[in-house]
């Protein structure tokens, strides 16, 4: 006994996060290299990776630790940060998260491990949930078109600017802010408009829009309802006055305010915008967070971003998809006004829920009382002498103390609540759904007041003018109405839930969005109210575990990636495109090159490219693409010679779009250098060259990641994501910064891309604990099992489909494209029909038709295990058998198993006239009954959709057909 003992030290170690992280286990490995044709990883990597890019040095990064131990770690960050109670405001507030809703949505897998619903046959559940996000906003709007959400406020009133300025009458002019607008929302808007030649101007529009201004032309106006002081205003005279200027008029609205207020749409706006944060989606220091954005109906076709949209199937059954313009920077790429590619799903899907649980009569009772309790504050402080300088406001109370500001803010910080310091004589103070009395007799104290709630209520009259009370019904759809109880709410929830297809019911090998495991262990702290309560612009004293969080994670992305320093501001990939080609921008602009903008993208590149360079205020010219994927050389050369006095940078995907590791990348740097420019390495494949290679080492000057793909932030069903971008030093001082917290950036920074100083701050902590629980050494084997993974397909699909793309040594990187286009031509089978009868064999499809039409682009990631890499490879293998029938004329090209694929269960009823069996058709090879996966839908009708556009829930008579 005593020789088989194991020592302390080493059962101490437990087993390693990383083989929980990594699928295949060193036996599944084995035989998958041998398939493969390599003997070791580290053979196969060494083949696959150019020597000109390799790294030679391990990563310098903490070894990795436990999961018992890095959680004990983020307790102590977490304990380092102070939760004191908020009475901030500007946008973020304090709100209770019901139970039901946190545990069944921000806490489960089955929602937040989904991928956009780009195949919205088994993405049924969380298009009815953003449907219902929707139609609240279109409601308490007053708009009757909202779309699926978008990353924040700010940046949702900078997509208002720049849609107003598209579908506006007046096509020159000014963008005129009202000066109570939030100070954030009116940074954002300058950072975006100034690149493409807009001049924001920023005015007291109380009194009407200044002659001065008049005069200049005015193509769009930004109101602020309630104010950032708190007013509340006729909007009305102002709306009115700006459209006799032909100016589109945009009003951000507070949503709970809304249900007590006439709304932007009965007053005369065109757009409204928002956040949703407070509809039950806690401030996590600045995000993720739901902004909002509706219109009116002339202007839908012309929305930025998602919209889903309800059509018909293959039955004629009502289905939900996304509509229009869901992908629109890839169809009109640099004439795209928008790069937003994404949503906030997760968030909005809260926030949407929160609507359904509590319904009209439960928000307008959280309003009402929100309100109520700041009636109360002002009352107090009046009758202690302190002058409140609006008569009407909602829930925000701005209070004149010459002299005194900072003294009352720090008063108000002893004794556990934060107040707003808007100068050296003004505070506001914001009331939520979470103040208390003992809120208020804090507040009071601090002013130096002394008033009793009781008294006061009695006597201290309401604060909205009467003139704008709310009349008109809202959210009258049955969905608002149905489940009050928390067992009709949980299992609404769960009904949703089981339509859809998420990474803990099966694969989703989408080739470019790197569907890996997104551990419990990381998600657990992102609840914690540690991290979950704080306001992003609490002193920074309050968040010290916060921002030790920041800058490590900061600084060992840097160290993966070979930069010298990362932004964590950006909230999306898109927004660290447009941060990272800002950043490019004013290095030039400090170097006296501002001719410099031309940006040189392969005609492979993401759409988002094209669309950002465009919205950095560069021209983009096209680099073609040879037949093997690559880069076409000579056309590079030509470019970079006929721009040479104009080029600002070049962007590529690194490895290729094509997922391919293009062996002259240096040499392409290198061109670009010499000719005065810079090179972006767009991140989107970073899953590939994590511990073996860095981009900020081989070429590139600036690069944005993903967290949401290569560092496990999930998906969400289409958000939340975040996208850092890293800088070589010389670009440093180009990053974005923000206004109301210094620390966020270098002074010398382009402006704030979001709307909080550290955007989506409040699921860092995943990819924090992801780095953390890998180490350097787990996270290059990582990307080795990543890279193994992907040609592992490829070898075993070869026989079956052609692989498009390889390079050296006929390897691929961590994704492979598969052409169906010669099967097309010769059977009629379609990429569509493939993708859907994968469905029928309990898979979501991988991604079509990008960046090749009629392919599929397959990406396993390391996280899956050999049985599930396996049974995805038997299931193409027998889909390519049921292609073969097609083609011998056993089954005609418009009736066979994949024409008519996904089949629900509700097909295997009635009378059968297809040339295949009812078994075929649901029970195809590989697939048992009592783990199938039944689609709720049949195959949608994306054209019907389109023609019939309807993007709110439908009206009570379609349900009585």
């Amino acid at each position: 006994m005593t020789a088989n003992r194991i020592p302390l030290s080493r059962l101490e170690q437990g087993v390693p996060f990383e083989q929980r992280h990594i699928g295949p286990d060193a036996g599944d490995r084995a035989k998958m290299l041998a398939q493969v044709g390599y003997g070791s990883l580290d053979e196969l990597t060494a083949a696959a990776v150019p020597d000109v890019i390799k790294s030679a040095d391990a990563l310098d990064l903490p070894e990795g630790r436990s999961e018992a131990e890095v959680l004990a770690e983020l307790r102590g960050l977490a304990d380092r940060n102070q939760v004191v109670d908020s009475m901030i405001g500007l946008g973020y507030y304090g709100t209770f998260t019901p139970p039901v809703i946190l545990r069944n949505v921000m806490e489960n897998p089955a929602w937040y491990t989904a991928y956009t619903p780009y195949q919205p046959e088994i993405s049924q559940g969380r298009l009815e949930a953003l449907l219902n996000f929707q139609t609240a906003v279109a409601d308490l709007t007053g708009l009757p078109t909202s779309g699926a959400s978008l990353l924040d406020e700010g940046t949702a009133a900078a997509e208002a600017m720049a849609l107003s300025r598209r579908v506006g009458k007046v096509k020159e002019g000014v963008f005129l802010i009202d000066a109570d607008a939030f100070p954030q929302t009116v940074a954002v808007i300058e950072t975006r408009a100034e690149p493409t030649g807009v001049e924001v101007v920023v005015a007291d529009l109380g009194e009407g829009i200044p002659a001065e201004v008049a005069e200049r032309g005015v193509f769009g106006v930004l109101l602020q309802y309630p104010g950032a002081s708190g007013a509340v205003r006729d909007l009305k005279p102002v709306i009115d006055a700006a459209h006799e200027l032909g100016a589109v008029v945009t009003v951000a609205a507070d949503l709970l305010a809304l249900t007590l207020l006439t709304p932007p749409g009965q007053l005369g706006a065109d757009i409204a915008v928002g956040t949703t944060q407070r509809f039950g989606v806690p401030m996590g220091f600045g995000g993720p967070h739901a902004g909002y954005m509706a219109v009116r109906e002339k202007f839908a076709r012309s929305l930025p971003g998602r919209l889903v949209g309800v059509s018909v199937d293959a039955d004629g059954d009502r289905a939900y998809r996304l509509a229009l313009q869901t992908r629109e920077q890839h169809i009109r790429r640099e004439k795209a006004t928008s790069n937003i590619c994404t949503a906030q799903v997760l968030l909005a899907v809260m926030a949407g829920m929160y609507a359904v649980y509590h319904g009209p009569e439960g928000l307008r009772a959280i309003a009402g009382r929100t309100h109520r309790f700041a009636a109360l504050l002002a009352a107090g402080l009046r009758q202690g002498g302190v002058e409140v300088t609006e008569e009407s406001f909602f829930d925000t109370v701005t209070a004149r103390v010459p002299g005194r500001a900072a003294e009352v803010a720090s008063a108000a910080r002893e004794r556990g609540v934060n107040l707003r310091l808007v100068d050296t004589d003004h505070v506001s103070v914001a009331c939520d759904e979470t103040t208390t009395r003992a809120h208020l007799a804090a507040v009071w104290e601090s002013f130096g007041v002394g008033a009793d709630v009781d008294q006061l209520d009695g006597a201290a009259p309401d604060a909205l003018p009467g003139t704008l009370l709310r009349e008109d019904a809202y959210l009258t759809h049955p969905v608002f109405h149905q489940y009050r109880s928390e067992t009709a709410m949980l299992r609404y929830l769960r009904r949703l839930a089981d339509r859809d297809y998420a990474l803990d019911r099966g694969m989703i090998p989408l080739g470019s969005c790197t569907m890996k495991l997104n551990a419990t262990t990381e998600m657990e702290p992102v609840t914690w109210p540690e991290f979950g309560a704080l306001h992003p612009f609490a002193p920074a004293g309050q968040a010290q575990g916060y921002l030790t969080l920041i800058r490590e994670l900061e600084e060992r992305l840097a160290e993966v990636t070979g930069y010298d320093k990362v932004s964590l501001q950006p909230n999306a990939g898109s927004q660290g495109e447009l941060a990272g080609l800002l950043a490019v921008r004013g290095y030039h602009r400090a170097n006296g090159d501002p001719d410099r903008t031309v940006c040189l993208i392969p005609s492979s590149a993401h759409g988002t490219n094209a669309a950002s360079a465009v919205m950095a205020g560069m021209k983009v010219v096209v680099v073609k693409t040879s037949d093997d994927g690559e880069i076409e050389i000579g056309d590079l050369r030509a470019k970079i010679e006929q721009y040479r006095d104009q080029l600002a940078v070049l962007m590529i995907t690194y490895p290729s779009t094509h997922g391919v590791f293009e062996a002259h990348v240096a040499d392409i740097c290198a061109a670009v250098h010499d000719a005065g420019g810079q090179v972006y390495v767009d991140g989107a494949n970073l899953n590939a060259l994590v511990g073996l290679a860095k981009p900020g080492r081989f070429g590139g000057d600036v690069s944005h990641l993903n967290l949401h793909k290569t560092f496990c932030i999930p998906h969400g069903g289409g958000g939340p994501g975040v996208g850092p971008v890293g800088v070589r030093a010389h670009l440093a001082p180009y990053l974005p910064n923000h206004p109301l917290q210094p620390a966020a950036g270098p002074a010398t920074g382009v402006g704030p891309v979001s709307a909080a100083p550290w955007g989506s701050a409040g699921i860092l902590p995943i990819s924090w604990s992801y780095v953390r629980l890998m180490g350097g050494e787990g996270l290059k084997r990582a990307t080795q099992v990543a890279v193994l993974g992907a040609n592992y397909i490829a070898k075993r699909l070869e026989p079956h489909f052609p692989v498009l793309y390889t390079g050296p040594g006929g390897l691929v990187a961590h994704e492979c494209i598969i052409d169906l286009r010669p099967l097309t031509k010769a059977t009629g089978v379609s990429v569509d029909d493939v993708a859907k009868r994968l469905v029928d064999y309990g898979f979501h499809a991988p991604t079509m038709s990008f960046p090749v039409a009629g392919t599929l682009m397959i990406e396993p990631t390391e996280s899956e295990n050999l049985a599930e890499l396996d049974r995805f490879c038997e299931a193409m293998i027998a889909i390519r058998a049921e292609i073969e029938q097609v083609a011998t004329g056993a089954w005609p090209a418009e009736d066979n198993p994949l024409r008519n694929a996904p089949h629900t269960a509700r097909t295997l009823t009635g009378e059968w006239d297809h040339p295949y069996t009812r078994e075929q058709a649901v029970f195809p090879s590989g697939v048992h009954a009592a783990d199938k996966y039944w689609p709720p839908v049949r195959r949608i009708d994306q054209a019907y959709g389109d023609r019939n556009l309807v993007c709110s829930c439908p009206p009570l008579d379609a349900y009585e057909d």
